[in-house]
C-alpha cells in the first residue's frame, strides 16, 4: 500500500514538472522561423479560439471547487463531477490549455509553439489516462461516465 502512495506520488511529481517545464518554453522561448501576417478575418476567429479555450479552462476550474488540485491523484476527500462542462469534456482544464495554446502558437505562426503544444498533448494524454485509472478505482459510476463524455472533446451524440 505504501509502495503504491510512493509510485504515484512519483508520478504526481513527474507529470506536474514536466507540465510546467514546457509551459515554461511555450511561454519564455520565441523562435520565429518566418514572419507573415494572417488576414484579419483569421485573427478574429483565432483569437475567439483562445477566447473559447479561456472559458472551457475557467469553467472547468469552477466546476471542480475544492476538487482541484494540480497533481493526476485525486484528492483524498474528492468527489466525483460530473455535470457542468464535465458532462461534456472529462478533462476541460487540459482541453482548455491546450486549444487556447494551439490557437495562440497558430495565430504566431511559430512551429516552436506548435511543437511545444503537440507534445504538452501527449503529456497531458498520458496524465489523464493516469488519473482516470486512479478515478476508476475510487468512484464506481467513473466508467460509465468515460464511455458518455470525451477526454477533450465532447463525444458526438446519437
Amino acid at each position: 500500500m505504501v509502495f503504491q502512495i510512493l509510485k504515484s506520488l512519483k508520478k504526481d511529481i513527474l507529470f506536474v514538472i514536466t507540465q510546467f517545464l514546457l509551459f515554461a518554453a511555450y511561454f519564455g522561448i520565441e523562435w520565429p522561423l518566418f514572419f507573415a501576417y494572417w488576414p484579419s478575418w483569421v485573427c478574429y476567429i483565432l483569437i475567439g479560439v483562445i477566447a473559447l479555450g479561456i472559458v472551457i479552462l475557467f469553467f472547468g476550474i469552477l466546476n471542480l471547487n475544492e476538487n482541484l488540485t494540480p497533481f493526476p491523484s485525486p484528492k483524498s476527500n474528492s468527489t466525483m463531477i460530473s455535470s457542468g462542462i464535465y458532462k461534456y469534456i472529462r478533462h476541460p482544464i487540459y482541453a482548455g490549455i491546450l486549444l487556447s495554446m494551439m490557437a495562440y502558437a497558430i495565430y504566431l505562426i511559430s512551429v516552436f509553439k506548435l511543437l511545444v503544444t503537440a507534445i504538452l498533448w501527449v503529456v497531458l494524454y498520458f496524465k489523464s489516462s493516469f488519473e482516470e485509472r486512479l478515478l476508476n478505482e475510487r468512484f464506481v459510476d467513473y466508467k460509465d461516465y468515460m464511455k458518455s463524455t470525451g477526454r477533450f472533446f465532447p463525444k458526438r451524440r446519437s
